[in-house]
């Protein structure tokens, strides 16, 4: 599902400066970086398919077609951002959606163009060795934490998810709608990461979650049918003989009463658009994902693998782009930083929308310890660990790793802000500014006064307009928050 890309540990290739990698040269891969932990993950499979995947010492380069390198991105690319485009586009208006849906689809292009080209001039297909080609240890650092950043804030993403749809699962299953300690998604998330999570994420080796990927982009073609199909199942407003058959009555009501309401919005600006440029940022961002595909790619050139990003980003922009419009027109004002939850506000009980959950949750809970994964390595590489496997480290780690995100799901507010947040710091640093920077950086024979290093630097002034301003409005935005729940807390 979205937003973890790989925090992959390959060595560097010997790439030449001036030309494009030839599947010949794709033998010289060495792994003599990769830990005794990396070298076990996900054996016996080619699991070079998703962005939260790491590659094996088995894996053969150059094998994969066009079209399975086109699926292989658009599986990158699609995650559990996603279930919050609606909820942008609620807060901008149809019209305002479009443009930054283009804008950030564009740019996001734009990076992927430069990222390959500095890759063949950098002479490395490795995230952070490009960045440590460019910057040294700084460099390496920033494309390591923003990666690992990208990394956890997906897993909690995905956990939210466990949170906000588990609880309704089995109160259907049950036909309850107390609220007793197992409809609970805080005790559910617990529960499940102790119980499922955590015997998953202790394995050394992963091989068989390599196939979620494919499951969760299924998951969310499914999820995006039914968002249109239910379209045009509820109306607005909602008449009461529909009320009175499906409403959940214990839920506030979504389009009731007021036929102002369903109107579509095409410029919307309150205190909740500043969320929309981060959400898309979160939702496109598989930067890191690109290299390692690019080495995958059988006959590989620059202008192949740019158009392997062609369309996979357009195909990625279509289905971002109904999931949001269709989810809005059904809910309008009353839609949910997270979509799917929205639809327990109307219905108490739906087969498809339960079929849809319970895919939707499996997918996510079996895709966490595959997320971890590159994170731990990463938390192991920083802290200077040796080669040789320790299973008292790898235990404290993934334990302390998993705490953490825990204790964010349970403590932050809405999904909301996970979105917003990593949207405005690691997707920005991977979308716009590290590979901005390391194309001016380590592109040595095009001028500062070229065309296209004076774009590359537009572009990494954009990126740290998009990163700061994002930043400080959402701050701003939790800072206005809190005051107004202190006002209305006093008030009582």
């Amino acid at each position: 599902m979205n937003k973890a890309p790989a925090n992959t540990k390959m060595s560097s290739f010997n790439i030449a400066p001036d030309m494009d990698c030839s599947s010949s040269n794709s033998n010289e891969l060495q792994y003599s970086d990769m830990d005794a932990e990396s070298q076990n993950f996900l054996t016996d499979h080619q699991l070079g398919k998703k962005k939260y995947e790491v590659y094996s010492d088995t894996a053969s380069p150059g094998s994969a077609s066009f079209g399975m390198s086109v699926f292989n991105l658009g599986n990158a690319i699609m995650g559990s951002g996603i279930l919050g485009l609606s909820y942008a586009m609620a807060n901008t208006g149809i019209a305002l959606f479009v443009i930054l849906l283009v804008a950030v689809a564009i740019f996001s292009l734009y990076s992927v163009h430069l990222l390959l080209k500095t890759a063949n001039e950098g002479g490395s297909l490795v995230y952070e060795q490009l960045g440590y080609k460019a910057f040294g240890i700084p460099g390496k650092l920033a494309a390591s934490c923003s990666i690992t950043m990208q990394n956890f804030g997906a897993m909690a993403s995905y956990l939210y998810i466990v949170k906000y749809e588990l609880p309704i699962v089995i109160k259907a299953f049950l036909d309850s709608n107390d609220n007793a300690w197992y409809t609970n998604g805080d005790y559910l998330v617990l529960l499940v990461t102790v119980a499922i999570i955590l015997p998953l994420s202790l394995l050394k080796n992963l091989g068989y979650l390599g196939y979620t990927s494919g499951f969760s982009l299924l998951c969310m073609v499914f999820f995006l049918i039914v968002v249109i199909y239910k379209k045009f199942q509820i109306p607005c407003p909602l008449p009461e003989n529909f009320i009175n058959i499906t409403v959940n009555v214990s839920q506030p009501q979504v389009n009731t009463t007021d036929e102002e309401c369903c109107k579509p919005k095409y410029f919307v600006f309150n205190s909740q658009t500043v969320y929309a440029v981060p959400i898309l940022t979160f939702a496109f961002v598989c930067h890191p994902a690109i290299l390692p595909m690019y080495e995958e790619l059988k006959d590989r050139s620059r202008r192949k693998m740019q158009n392997v990003a062609n369309v996979s980003f357009l195909g990625m922009f279509v289905m971002y782009l109904l999931a949001a419009l269709f989810g809005y027109l059904t809910f309008n004002e009353a839609v949910e930083p997270e979509l799917l939850h929205t639809y327990s506000k109307v219905y108490n009980f739906d087969v498809v929308l339960l079929i849809v959950r319970f895919a939707v949750l499996t997918a996510v809970t079996l895709t966490v310890p595959v997320v971890l994964f590159p994170i731990r390595t990463s938390v192991n590489h920083l802290l200077g660990a040796s080669k040789e496997f320790s299973w008292p480290r790898h235990i404290c780690i993934t334990v302390a790793l998993l705490v953490c995100v825990n204790i964010l799901v349970i403590f932050v507010p809405t999904i909301r802000d996970i979105f917003g947040f990593i949207g405005a710091s690691a997707a920005a640093m991977l979308i716009f500014i590290l590979p901005s920077a390391f194309y001016i950086k380590l592109v040595r024979k095009e001028s500062m006064k070229s065309v296209q290093k004076m774009g590359a630097t537009l572009f990494l002034i954009v990126g740290f307009m998009v990163m700061i301003g994002s930043m400080a409005l959402i701050i701003a935005d939790w800072i206005h928050n809190a005051g107004s729940s202190d006002e209305h807390a006093d008030g009582h």
